[in-house]
């Protein structure tokens, strides 16, 4: 049985934070004439958060999900108001141990993976206490710096 717990960790009236934000696209292929319009702003917590009341952040520690985009020191966003389907990646709390893996569904069981080989797939009736705590929305790291 999966189970989905309701608590909250953000407030309805958060303070919210505006970053400038240019309202041209920036080309990630051949460049293009740089322009200088900016936006008033943007406030994160608007683009990236749709249920405040229902939503938290979590720092991942360990590589099993690195396939997805996730890696070690990542700071995940989590809503718990989304209703956990196969697919979606979620924070589940088993027998009182957190782990992030991807929901799936195989033969009416469902089971977490982790999206990295040699990693095992998660039965989840091998569990007493299961809870799927939300599914993941974002992932913010830093992006990687090449040596010299």
């Amino acid at each position: 049985m999966i189970l989905k717990n309701s608590r909250s960790s953000l407030k309805e009236d958060s303070p919210t934070l505006s970053i400038p934000l240019v309202t041209e696209t920036i080309s990630a292929g051949f460049p293009s004439p740089a322009e200088d319009y900016i936006e008033l702003g943007i406030d994160l917590n608007k683009y990236l958060i749709k249920n405040p009341i229902s939503t938290f952040c979590l720092r991942v520690s360990g590589n099993s999900m690195n396939n997805a985009g996730i890696y070690n020191n990542d700071l995940l966003i989590i809503d718990r108001s989304i209703n956990p389907n196969p697919g979606h990646i979620v924070v589940a709390l088993l027998d009182g141990e957190f782990t992030l893996k991807r929901l799936i569904r195989e033969k009416n069981n469902y089971y977490l993976k982790a999206d990295k080989e040699n990693y095992p797939t998660i039965n989840l009736y091998e569990y007493v206490d299961i809870q799927i705590w939300g599914v993941a929305i974002y992932s913010i790291h830093e992006l990687q710096k090449l040596k010299s």
